[in-house]
């Protein structure tokens, strides 16, 4: 597996910057995270090597995620097989050779909703919480020089190489690795997404404060969190369960967030969306059928959560490293 993360190529785009001796130690430590593995990695990494041999001769990044090339039916149904023993998909769609991976999420509506307000032509981009690796490809649509993504679930891995395996040249990386640990200062990307990890924080500031460090003076962040409405005093903090998720710890208005960024030490911090969670965006699927987005509301008013909280509106915000 450590072959398939493509490591050298890594080491290759990141010679000669900041993040270089980072580089230069990756397959060690995931070397050591390997051989603690997952109960279940050896049969989500056995649905990647049962892929068919084929061919992506056009590629689309840029308006969706797609590729396709010559491609019989015995190979499609290989393909839809093995594609099937990495469910559940939370983050898509995906499009390959005429598979449609319709998953939980329409990541795409929501990256329609934020690639205007960005600019990553020629950017080295971190992704912190990346999931499958969708927005990362997106990323490079959208011109990222290289795209790195740290995510430490085993199954989402398998899912990402299962694309990178017909993409084998793109410079997308995706590491097993949870943000902790990430060296402390890198100071090394000019671009740091942090989509959907934030609420998760016991400690929001240390995180947005983590995220400055891994950007070089002048980067740019890109964050994408829960919000409920109110001033800059205002912020949700669950008494258990939200939406029926237990990690939750903190939601705070756009006002709050904004300050919170600015304590944080950035500066020209702005919200660019604000979009309630609908459920036609995150729902059940063929290709994620556990409870989804209609479960988790109230079934006679869907402007609150199951547990009688508002219900899921996320924003984006974007701020600079002075």
């Amino acid at each position: 597996m450590i072959r398939d993360l493509d490591l050298d190529a890594l080491q290759q785009c990141l010679a000669g910057t900041p993040l270089q001796d980072w580089a230069a130690g990756l397959p060690g430590q995931l070397d050591a995270k390997l051989a603690i593995g997952h109960g279940d990695l050896q049969r989500w990494y056995g649905a990647v090597q049962a892929l068919p041999a084929l061919n992506a001769e056009q590629l689309e990044l840029r308006r969706h995620f797609a590729f396709d090339g010559p491609c019989d039916e015995r190979s499609r149904a290989a393909l839809k097989n093995a594609l099937q023993g990495l469910i559940p998909w939370r983050k898509g769609p995906f499009e390959l050779f005429g598979v449609h991976i319709d998953t939980e999420w329409r990541s795409d509506w929501k990256w329609q909703r934020v690639a205007p307000h960005l600019e990553l032509s020629g950017k080295r981009v971190l992704d912190v919480g990346c999931g499958n690796g969708y927005y990362m490809w997106r990323m490079l649509g959208a011109g990222a020089e290289s795209v790195v993504g740290i995510d430490p679930n085993w199954l989402f891995l398998c899912q990402f190489l299962a694309m990178k395996h017909y993409l084998p040249d793109l410079p997308a990386w995706h590491l097993p690795l949870a943000f902790e640990e990430l060296p402390a200062r890198l100071q090394g990307f000019d671009t740091v997404f942090s989509m959907g990890v934030l609420y998760h924080r016991r400690s929001p500031i240390d995180h947005l404060l983590d995220l400055k460090d891994c950007l070089i003076k002048g980067g740019e962040l890109v964050l994408e969190t829960l919000v409920v409405e109110g001033d800059a005093q205002q912020v949700l903090v669950p008494e258990d369960r939200y939406a029926q998720m237990r990690n939750v710890w903190f939601l705070p208005s756009v006002p709050a967030l904004e300050l919170w960024l600015r304590r944080a030490g950035f500066v020209d911090v702005r919200c660019v969306d604000v979009n309630m969670t609908s459920i036609e965006e995150q729902r059940a699927t063929e290709w994620m059928r556990f409870q989804s987005l209609p479960e988790f509301l109230d079934p006679a008013d869907h402007s609150r959560t199951i547990e009688g909280l508002p219900a899921p509106t996320r924003a984006v915000l974007v701020a600079r490293k002075p």
